[in-house]
């Protein structure tokens, strides 16, 4: 089990959600994403995009990777790694930050990669500030 002190293993989320990424279904939009989880056993589950003719249907990749974390019985993120090759670094959308939360606080980190290394370091906080969580619901 991996305890919130440990040092996080960067590199093992990087390697992982790029070899995620490379799996992306995205023939519309052409842009590939990866994700990489850390749960609380210190397992790692990936996702890919995976698009959809019918836009608003697809799946991002932090869907697909929180799916294969409750899947396995995991119930906590520890930490998120989200690769794709943009100008700016790629971040969880607004509605993965959502789905995130459900399953970490504030202080979790989530980092940003391209193919070459980390592009961003934020926390989940700072992407979805003052945001509604189980906390709200008397649930944690």
């Amino acid at each position: 089990m991996t305890s919130p002190q440990a040092p996080l293993p960067w590199d093992q989320l990087a390697q992982a959600a790029r070899a995620a990424r490379e799996r992306a279904y995205a023939p519309y939009s052409h842009f590939a994403v990866g994700a990489a989880l850390l749960d609380e056993q210190g397992r790692i589950h990936v996702g890919c995009n995976v698009e959809n003719a019918a836009y608003p249907q697809g799946l991002c990749a932090e869907a697909v990777a929180l799916g294969q974390l409750v899947l396995s019985g995991g119930t906590r993120v520890l930490a998120a790694l989200v690769v794709g090759e943009a100008a700016q670094p790629v971040t969880p959308c607004g509605g993965c930050r959502q789905k995130l939360r459900e399953f970490a606080g504030d202080d979790m980190p989530v980092w940003s990669a391209d193919l070459h290394g980390i592009t961003a370091r934020h926390t989940l906080g700072a992407l979805l500030p003052a945001s509604f969580g189980p906390d709200h619901l008397g649930e944690s």
